[in-house]
């Protein structure tokens, strides 16, 4: 795979106790020193201008400032320095090149996958929250649909905290599908079976609120049974996957069981649905706070691209997620 890596992500100081912290894609990096096919891209930071088409231009003027003054704590979980500035604007552009490199053509083991910080999901129009300050996954959707390589953009966020800034900044849009599975009830406590969107946008929300505990035979389910035919209707012209780890079984802040084979066979997922759709396929890195399983789990997305075939999980989905995966079928009208 191509990685998109920025050494100005690293510059974002959080301090020494916060989950997001540098040392999180310096560990990405050292479990990717072995494996061969690894390619590194520093892209151009965002515009200002490109951050403003998904937010609002005085809360992206006040992040500037906020960060001029040296930073601090945006809230209580959200932490800027004076350097989070440019880090932002550099995740944000790790973003767009991997959606941009994507529509290009780059794909099998050139598949991009933009390694930034901070992350981005939760960051919703006029507001940071739950460590994202810029929107990377909505920058990069924007900025191809403004500049003309894709009509229609579907973002499927496998992280385990619901991306509600994602969401709530496409939920009157058609032309962009955001798709969330996650735990049920985690922070920010968003993303309910019934969020499908308004508008124009109906439809073009998919919320999978999975229970504590799911595990990797759950979420198969639910890309089988849900997400891989919504996809398929909506015939997007690009799939960016909003890629966080701390569903893993060993993250330290989810009580998720997805393994890390488990994402290997997410990533088989996403390689299917892109062949069935015919659509150009990025990954852009959210969360993952257990250093060794988000290393690993960066990792068993590449190794996948370079041809490792995953192994079929042995357990029955839990007969919850079973129920849950029908009533969202029903509610998307896939039976």
């Amino acid at each position: 795979m191509q990685f998109g890596y920025s050494e100005a992500c690293l510059e974002h100081d959080t301090g020494d106790r916060h989950p997001e912290n540098p040392d999180r894609l310096r560990a990405i990096k050292r479990g990717l020193q072995k494996r061969h096919g690894v390619e590194y891209v520093d892209a151009d930071p965002a515009s200002t201008a490109a951050v403003a088409a998904v937010h609002d231009e005085d809360y992206v003027a006040d992040v500037e400032s906020f960060c001029e003054r040296g930073g601090g704590n945006w809230d209580p979980d959200t932490v800027a320095s004076d350097e989070t500035w440019d880090a932002a604007l550099a995740s944000a552009g790790l973003a767009q090149w991997a959606a941009e490199d994507a529509l290009r053509g780059a794909d099998g083991r050139r598949t991009p996958f933009s390694l930034g910080r901070p992350p981005g999901h939760h960051a919703v129009e006029d507001d940071a929250m739950g460590f994202c300050f810029f929107n990377n996954a909505a920058v990069a959707a924007q900025s191809v649909l403004d500049d003309g390589p894709a009509d229609s953009v579907a973002i499927f966020d496998w992280d385990v905290h619901h991306g509600n800034g994602t969401q709530d900044i496409f939920y009157d849009r058609g032309d962009v599908f955001y798709a969330s599975f996650h735990e049920d009830g985690l922070y920010p406590g968003t993303g309910e079976l019934d969020e499908i969107g308004v508008g124009d946008g109906k439809g073009a929300t998919l919320n999978v609120p999975l229970p504590a505990g799911a595990g990797d035979a759950d979420y198969l389910l639910a890309n089988d049974e849900v997400l891989a035919p919504a996809l398929a209707r909506f015939d997007p012209d690009l799939l960016v996957v909003s890629a966080g780890f701390d569903a893993h079984r060993h993250d330290p802040i989810s009580r998720m069981r997805v393994s890390t084979e488990g994402y290997a066979l997410l990533t088989e997922r996403m390689q299917e649905i892109r062949d069935d759709v015919d659509c150009p396929l990025a990954f852009v890195l959210e969360g993952g706070y257990g250093l060794d399983t988000l290393s690993d789990g960066v990792a068993t997305v590449h190794e996948t691209f370079d041809g490792r075939s995953p192994i079929d999980p042995d357990e029955d989905p839990d007969e919850d997620v079973v129920e849950l995966v029908a009533e969202a079928r029903e509610m998307h009208d896939l039976d």
